[in-house]
């Protein structure tokens, strides 16, 4: 499988040092080996379907996907000693959708035996939130992984896969059940998921190429893709760079069904309480938005959470 060819970045050095990894995760366990342990995995850890989990949220207000990071690239050390599956408990007590879980070990510090965790805490509960690998998937390989250790889905960046390889990983997530969320950083990746068939679309307002962050990102992609994304009933979420209820108001004004969440979380005293304001739960302050001249723009504010509205 051919990496998109790219000039030197942080996103590069990760993907190449994958690449490494993955050939020596398959000298110790083949892809048959895993394929093997698929029916076992799917009995010990049944899936739930990412996308109408998604979905079921987002007919509320907005559906909040919680990451477990130990650490980035671009801030170093976050909470590298968390223990992963007392954190994913907590998002799942406060009503996330979904649980992120960094498993990249050279950047992110993170790990498969991460997301067990999170997935094992989780298992009994009555309404639990799906699990996500967050991972550069760049071999099937690590797909059969994610489904062993317990995802209910998987990241795919369409910024390191060629087409026809992002087209691929989609039929083999889908095969094992895992509806994968498709991250893109502009125009060109998002039409690219969508010619691939992506269903969830993620829009990463953080470039990875050098980790900046441009909160307006998620809006260029969605505009001259918003009939398409309608057309397709594709769930748009908005990645990266969310720290508080008005940055999930930004975004669902524009049509955004769910916001995925991982520094602001892991730095917060209380991240259960920060998930709930997140979903619009926290009644202690009421918000007003004005100059509304499209009553379909006016509702998804309403949608979004304001309390009252200003139409001209």
């Amino acid at each position: 499988r051919r990496l998109v060819k790219m000039s030197a970045s942080i996103l590069h050095k990760i993907c190449e040092q994958r690449k490494q990894d993955v050939a020596e995760a398959k000298e110790k366990v083949s892809l048959q080996e895993l394929k093997d342990r698929i029916e076992a995995a799917n009995k010990e850890f049944p899936v739930i379907n990412f996308r109408d989990r998604l979905r079921e949220d987002s007919c509320k207000g907005v559906a909040v996907v919680a990451e477990v990071k130990r650490a980035s690239p671009s801030k170093g050390d976050i909470a590298p000693d968390i223990k992963a599956g007392e954190q994913g408990l907590k998002y799942a007590h406060a009503g996330a959708a979904a649980i992120s879980v960094l498993t990249e070990p050279t950047w992110f510090k993170g790990t498969l035996e991460d997301m067990r965790e999170v997935r094992k805490e989780v298992a009994s509960l009555s309404r639990r939130p799906a699990v996500l690998r967050k991972d550069f998937l760049i071999d099937e390989y690590q797909i059969y992984e994610a489904r062993v250790y317990g995802a209910d889905t998987v990241l795919l960046i369409v910024a390191v896969l060629e087409e026809e390889v992002l087209k691929k990983l989609i039929a083999t997530a889908r095969e094992l059940g895992l509806e994968p969320l498709v991250e893109v950083n502009n125009d060109a990746e998002t039409k690219m998921a969508l010619r691939s068939g992506a269903r969830v679309i993620g829009v990463n307002n953080r470039n990875l190429h050098n980790f900046t962050v441009d909160a307006n990102t998620t809006e260029v992609c969605m505009k001259d893709n918003i009939e398409q994304i309608r057309s397709d009933d594709v769930i748009f979420c908005a990645l990266s760079g969310i720290q508080c209820r008005a940055d999930v108001q930004q975004y669902q004004v524009l049509g955004v069904e769910m916001v995925l969440v991982g520094e602001a979380l892991m730095r917060s005293s209380d991240p259960g309480a920060l998930v709930r304001k997140l979903r619009g739960l926290d009644d202690s302050v009421l918000v007003k938005t004005c100059g509304f001249k499209d009553a379909a723009i006016a509702a998804h504010a309403a949608k979004a959470g304001a309390d009252f509205i200003g139409l001209v």
